[in-house]
This record gives structure tokens, C-alpha cells and sequence, in this order.
């Protein structure tokens, strides 16, 4: 329905345009011979002798009008001019025979020249102005008026009947319906067939255009156009079912091709419902089958691009991972329950290493050997505090166990190895892993120190910026070699470093990412100088995330 009313408003549209068409048409033909009137008016101002003549023309009988014509002209040498001759040659022929009626006018009475269809002029002197000659009609044509001359009987005019019938037929050309010309007393001048009554519901109307009923089963279009010249309105009427049965070819392909379609989209639609409740189905088993604990595998679901093709395939996946996870947590349980056996029976030895360093520091006092007792507590402390600790710590705590570390290192090398932290306390609350400060500075210890070096320095810093916190682990060490600097980069950024020699740093760079995820970024630099600086970067975002869980 919404197709055929579009179709239908286009041939509307399509009616209105070749209206407006006409309307421009008609007009165009009106100002032609306006036109041409006013060149011929111009042309009796500019002729002494055609005024004269036009003057004599207004004598009340044709007798009168030559013998004036011929005692003022008796030998002039000029051509002898005829106001009806020239009217004849210079506007009738210009206008194409538009122009059908020419009359003058005193304050009495009015002589007239008519021409019949094919040009041949008859005249009529003597006639009233209230003569039915020069009634004005619409059925006529349109009087165009103009002053001329004075005399003793008034003022003289000229009058130009332009004629309906021959204006109007030339729209015949137009695919206009119905219509018809209304002038301002009412008056209507139907061209071709139009229907009068129609028009007049049309022309009451204050809308340009719109739809009248002769009955409420029978619409018509019309639209309207006003002219400016010879105040009328050219009216155009289409009959709504007259336009349906000349559109029904068209309006009939449309209706079988959205048929057409709209059964094949149905088609479509049912043969998809029921691929979906195939595969409904099959999700539904699935979901059964987990109720009751079996995960034996199933026939992989068919690809199928929409929603239950989806759900099929995720949930088929999801029971292979249940499957493997199931089948992964109980062989951790069983070895979670081994360790805890194990840790069961070995669990005085903790109690038992602290008693024994805190024997041998009561020895140590006793002795007077403040150094080495302040080592044997530095010692028993780090390692309660590594025992007894969360794995989640905070920086600064992490800093603190790293401190004991080398406090005990300062003691195992004295006057060769000194040590500096500087971290801001921004960081200090930070979340982190528990231990992994102490495998970097144990790697400068292993690979960077060197006893014949007389100042052997490790710096730890700590900043915050914009986006990210930074911890730098700085030695005057040994510098690591080019080709192994590069294998360690490679190693700390793949996912294959367990082979490499560095474990304790690739170990660290594990922990530490899967902590932080992708929030931490590793670097491993020579210092211009000498030695090494390991940078560990943390983004802000991510301590957000880590905060959030951990609370």
C-alpha cells in the first residue's frame, strides 16, 4: 500500500509539473501578445498619419470614415495609410491570430473590426458601448485596454480581445486531465472536458491544490495557478481512479515483486527458525549432559554465522575446558595434599634454624662480637620475615627485605661493598610480589661484583611520574657483554626464556608480569660508566586494578 500511494503521489507530481507546464505556456502566449500590442501602440504614437486615420476610424459609419479619410488626404504624396489595413498586416500577422477583436472607443459608442478563423476582417460602426459586442467574457477572451487620443467627445480607446479559444487550445499538447480557466467574476472556461462542478469546488477552495469529491468514492486532484496579467486562474482536475487504472501495470508489477519478495523473506525466515531450533536443541543436550557429569566429546556444531551457531560452539568448548580443568584441579589437589604432607613433617625446621641463630648470637655477645651478632639477627630476621609474610607486600616492605639482604652483604664483604636506596614514598604503599628485590641484587653479587675493586656500589631508586612509577636497580659492576645483553632482552620478552642462562632474572620478569600483567614493562642496560641498570616500569592504571582486586 505504501509502494502504490508512492507511485501514485509521483504520478500526482508528475500531473502537477505538466500543469504548471501549461500555466507557463499560457502565459508566455499572453505576455507575447501584450507584447506585441504594445508595439503596435508605439507604433501609431510614431506615425502621424496611422493616428489620423485611427481618429477617422471612430466615425459613426464606414461612409463617414472614408470621406473623412480621402478630403484630409487629397494629394498628399504620401502613402495613404489604413488604420484597418495596417492592423491587419502588423498585429494580427504578429500575433498568430491570438489577437481576434480590435475596437475604438469615443465616450458613446465604439466601431469594431472582427476577424473570422482565417484572417478575413468584417467591420460594425456605430455601436454602443453597452452593445453585446463588447460584453467581456472568459468565453470570449480578455480585453486589453489602451488610451490613445483626446477629442472633442472625450478621451479615445483602444481594445484588444485576445481569444480563449485560441490561447487555450494550444495546451491541448499537455497531459493536463481536466481544466478549466476561471476569471475573477466567476466565470469558467472549461478546455477540453473539464467538469464544472469540479472546478467550482476547486476554485472555492483556498488551496493551491488538494482533493475534491463528487462522492466519497471518487476523489479528484486539482491544482491551481493565479495569473498576474489577466487576473484568472488556470485550473487542472485529475480523476484519482482514472490516474489508478492507467498506473494498474505498474502498481500490478510492484505488488507480484514485493509478494514475490516478501514470501521468499518468510521462506527464509522459517527455514532459519528451524535451523535455530536444531541448534537450540543441540546447546540444550549439551547443557545436560554437564548436569550429569559427562564430558565425553561431542560432534563439533556446523559454522554457522549468527547467535546459536555461537552458543553451540562456545558451549562445546566450554565442556572441553571443564573437562581438562576438572581433570587439572585434581591432580593439583593430589600433589597440594602431598606438599602439605611434606610441609607437615618438616615444619620444625624453621623454629629450629631460628633457635640456633639466636644461640649462636647469645654466643657472640658473650663474646663481645657486636658485628657478627647484628649479622646472625639481620640473618634470622630476613628469613622469619620471608617465612612468615604475605606473597602480596607492599614496596616498602619488599625495600625492607631487600635492606636485611644487604646489611648481611655489607657484613660478608666489609670495606668492598656499600649500598643506597632512595625511593620516593609515593611508591612505598604500592602493591607488589614478596622477594623478587633480592634476586636483582643478588645477580649484581654473582656476575657484577668484583673483590678486587675497592668500592662496589648498588643504588636503588624510586620515582613517580605521570603515567607510571619507575624502580631502577643501578651497580658499578661488570658491564654484560653485547651478544648476551641481546639474548637476555630477547628472553625477558618471549615466552621461552626458561632456557636461557639468566633464570633467576627471567624468573623475576615472570612473577612480576603475571602480577602486573600488562601494566609492567622490564629494561636491562650497561651504564656508560660501568656496570648494569635493570628499570622496572608500572603503570598507574594497572596499580589502580591491583588495588581494587586486593581490596
Amino acid at each position: 500500500m505504501l509502494t502504490s500511494a508512492i507511485v501514485i503521489n509521483q504520478s500526482l507530481g508528475n500531473a502537477r509539473i505538466e500543469a504548471a507546464n501549461a500555466f507557463s505556456s499560457i502565459e508566455s502566449d499572453f505576455q507575447n501578445d501584450t507584447d506585441r500590442i504594445e508595439a503596435y501602440i508605439q507604433r501609431i504614437y510614431s506615425n502621424q498619419a496611422l493616428m489620423k486615420d485611427t481618429q477617422y476610424f471612430m466615425s459613426p459609419t464606414i461612409d463617414q470614415y472614408l470621406t473623412k479619410k480621402l478630403l484630409n488626404n487629397p494629394y498628399s504624396e504620401q502613402e495613404l495609410l489604413s488604420f484597418p489595413e495596417d492592423v491587419k498586416t502588423y498585429l494580427y500577422n504578429w500575433a498568430q491570430g491570438d489577437i481576434m477583436q480590435i475596437s475604438v472607443h469615443s465616450k458613446h459608442g465604439g466601431n469594431v473590426m472582427l476577424f473570422d478563423n482565417k484572417g478575413i476582417p468584417s467591420y460594425q460602426f456605430g455601436k454602443s458601448n453597452d452593445d453585446e459586442i463588447f460584453q467581456e467574457s472568459i468565453q470570449k477572451g480578455f480585453v486589453y485596454r489602451k488610451k490613445l487620443f483626446h477629442t472633442s467627445e472625450g478621451t479615445g480607446e483602444i481594445r484588444f480581445l485576445v481569444s480563449s479559444e485560441r490561447i487555450f487550445s494550444r495546451v491541448s499538447n499537455y497531459q493536463l486531465g481536466k481544466a478549466a480557466a476561471v476569471n475573477a467574476a466567476g466565470d469558467v472556461y472549461l478546455i477540453g472536458n473539464g467538469n464544472m462542478k469540479i472546478v467550482q469546488q476547486a476554485i472555492a477552495r483556498k488551496d493551491t491544490h488538494g482533493f475534491v469529491f463528487d462522492n466519497l468514492l471518487s476523489p479528484t486532484f486539482y491544482v491551481t495557478f493565479s495569473s498576474s496579467k489577466f487576473n484568472y486562474k488556470l485550473v487542472s482536475t485529475i480523476d484519482l481512479g482514472t490516474l489508478i487504472r492507467k498506473e494498474s501495470s505498474v502498481l500490478f508489477m510492484l505488488f507480484f515483486v514485493i509478494l514475490t519478495a516478501i514470501v521468499s523473506v518468510l521462506l527464509l525466515v522459517v527455514y532459519n527458525l528451524r535451523d535455530d531450533a536444531r541448534f537450540l536443541h543441540r546447546i540444550i543436550q549439551s547443557i545436560n549432559r554437564v548436569k550429569t557429569a559427562d564430558f565425553t566429546p561431542n560432534k563439533p556444531a556446523r559454522y554457522r554465522r549468527n547467535e546459536y551457531g555461537m552458543i553451540a560452539r562456545e558451549v562445546d568448548d566450554m565442556i572441553r575446558q571443564l573437562d581438562r580443568h576438572i581433570h587439572n584441579e585434581f591432580v593439583l589437589k593430589l600433589k597440594q595434599q602431598e606438599a602439605e604432607m611434606k610441609a607437615l613433617q618438616h615444619q620444625i625446621n624453621p623454629h629450629f634454624l631460628y633457635n640456633t641463630l639466636e644461640v649462636i648470637r647469645s654466643t657472640a655477645l658473650v663474646n663481645q662480637d657486636a658485628h657478627t651478632a647484628d649479622a646472625i639477627a639481620t640473618l634470622g630476621a630476613l628469613y622469619r620475615e620471608i617465612v612468615q609474610k604475605d606473597n602480596i607486600i607492599t614496596i616498602g616492605s619488599e625495600l625492607e627485605l631487600l635492606q636485611k639482604y644487604l646489611k648481611i652483604m655489607e657484613f660478608k664483604y666489609p670495606d668492598l661493598f656499600y649500598y643506597q636506596i632512595d625511593v620516593s614514598e609515593s611508591i612505598l604503599e604500592l602493591p607488589t610480589i614478596k622477594f623478587w628485590m633480592q634476586t636483582l641484587a643478588e645477580n649484581f653479587f654473582v656476575h657484577g661484583f668484583s673483590m678486587e675493586k675497592e668500592f662496589n656500589l648498588f643504588i636503588v631508586t624510586g620515582r613517580e611520574d605521570n603515567d607510571f612509577y619507575k624502580l631502577e636497580f643501578i651497580d658499578n659492576g661488570i658491564s654484560i657483554e653485547e651478544v648476551r645483553l641481546a639474548d637476555i632482552r630477547k628472553a625477558l620478552s618471549s615466552n621461552y626464556g626458561a632456557n636461557t642462562k639468566s633464570i633467576g632474572l627471567y624468573n623475576v620478569c615472570t612473577r612480576l608480569k603475571y602480577f602486573y600483567r600488562d601494566g609492567l614493562s622490564i629494561s636491562v642496560d650497561n651504564n656508560i660508566e660501568a656496570g648494569v641498570k635493570i628499570s622496572v616500569q608500572i603503570s598507574k592504571e594497572v596499580i589502580s586494578d591491583v588495588q581494587a582486586v586486593n581490596r
